[in-house]
């Protein structure tokens, strides 16, 4: 379905109408494959707009987890910086604007409706080619990104790749320094099933001559990574993500941050390299600027405790290797009662592996299927799946808010609520777990 307003766009919703009304490749990923991902599409809308990417440079940021966390800590440091920062990620908790921020601020509505009837118009003239090329969700939402940046003078934006790297559409920018956050499994119908091809997908992100920071660990995925930096000649700075070792130099700043886990700290010698490599670039970040930018960081259901009695956690785990980053950090937290799991995720996951994974940390789970996305797996094929892997108490809810009420009916004021399986979930639980009013907006991949 694609939707183009006839009339010029007046309100906000009348704008996320528009963006919502063309075709969404995330909400249907269960039946993709890398044949559906080409950049001609976005470099066509660019070129229409006069392609504002090509005049805020970017740091770029890939990677299976720990991107979206990652991104948020070097905008907050370039941001402690004193520098105008572009942040774009996805997908969104409650509102759309939450993808597209400058120095923390979602762009405005009035914003919102001028940049979307541009991209309509143009949007209606490339529909009128009938040559392929009718733009997506998520090439008009990257689209709208670089305007807004373009228009606040940003002095440089922190992009977050939405799938993959080689074919997303936030490939088409000129970055500053590239980020492989880490290559495990996920997406596997989209990007391969092999480390190998997986780590060829996200490392296509790499340009000639820009610098690379990665803190993969995979031998068969690093070797690629390192191949391609080479023939890219692009400098290649590895992450010992278990030892903080450099591969060039250490980075010089306390690695103190207001995010729990270790994987966090992982992310954050990650997102230290990254800006010491953009002070030697020139950009200005000296070491209280790190410090500074790792502390204030916030990132919503990445492991976020909202509550300490009973402990409420959520987390957007949705593979095995985020699920174990999740549980080791849960370790970290003494509760003596009933420790219990609110889990849905989506059909195109490794469902067995994710539950083998996560249901062994728990005492009993409460069983949902989240409302936002038809990605959603189905409430009794999920009920089928766990009765193959385990024989612990399992319960179940219609929707998130009931599987929500039932765990606070099983878990102490001494015990553990976890939400994990989906950042869907996470996002449709989160107003509740926080005691906030109001619907969310649906949230893509």
């Amino acid at each position: 379905m694609t939707f183009v307003p006839a009339q010029p766009i007046i309100t906000r919703d009348q704008a996320i109408e528009f963006l919502y009304g063309r075709i969404d490749y995330e909400r249907m990923s269960a039946s993709l494959s890398a044949s559906d991902f080409k950049l001609d599409r976005m470099r066509n809308l660019l070129d229409k707009i006069d392609n504002p990417q090509n005049r805020v440079p970017a740091v770029h940021i890939a990677g299976t987890k720990g991107k979206g966390s990652t991104a948020a800590m070097i905008a907050s440091i370039l941001q402690a910086g004193g520098h105008h920062v572009g942040l774009f990620t996805s997908p969104h908790l409650e509102r759309y604007e939450e993808r597209v921020r400058i120095d923390d601020q979602m762009i405005g509505e009035h914003d919102l409706v001028e940049l979307v009837n541009r991209l309509a118009d143009v949007t209606r003239t490339i529909d009128a080619q009938s040559n392929g090329l009718s733009p997506t969700f998520f090439e008009l939402t990257t689209a709208l990104a670089w305007l807004w940046f373009e228009r606040q003078r940003a002095d440089i934006a922190v992009v977050e790749v939405g799938l993959g790297g080689r074919l997303d559409s936030t490939s088409v920018c000129r970055p500053e320094v590239c980020v492989l956050t880490t290559v495990s499994r996920d997406h596997m119908h989209i990007l391969g099933s092999r480390l190998s091809d997986i780590a060829a997908e996200k490392a296509g992100i790499i340009k000639s001559g820009i610098p690379v920071v990665s803190g993969v660990s995979a031998p068969e995925a690093r070797a690629v990574i390192e191949n391609i930096a080479a023939e890219r000649g692009a400098p290649l700075h590895c992450i010992d993500t278990k030892t903080g070792h450099d591969s060039t130099a250490q980075a010089g700043a306390e690695l103190t941050g207001s995010l729990s886990g270790l994987h966090q700290r992982r992310n954050a010698l990650i997102a230290v390299s990254t800006a010491r490599i953009l002070r030697e670039r020139g950009w200005r970040i000296d070491d209280q600027a790190i410090q500074n930018g790792l502390r204030s960081v916030r990132c919503p259901v990445r492991i976020e405790v909202v509550s300490q009695d009973p402990l409420v956690v959520l987390d957007a785990a949705h593979n095995w290797a985020s699920a174990g980053a999740l549980l080791e950090t849960l370790a970290e937290h003494d509760v003596s009662g009933r420790r219990v799991l609110i889990f849905a995720t989506s059909r195109d996951k490794d469902v067995p592996g994710l539950l083998r994974r996560l249901l062994g940390g728990f005492d009993c789970v409460v069983l949902t299927e989240f409302q936002s996305n038809p990605r959603a797996m189905p409430l009794e094929q999920l009920k089928e799946a766990v009765r193959r892997i385990t024989s612990q108490p399992v319960h179940s809810a219609v929707t998130p808010n009931e599987a929500w009420v039932a765990a606070t009916r099983l878990c102490p004021r001494d015990g553990l609520i976890c939400v994990a399986g989906s950042f869907f979930l996470a996002a449709e639980l989160r107003a509740m777990a926080t005691k906030k009013a109001g619907p969310c907006e649906p949230a893509e991949a």
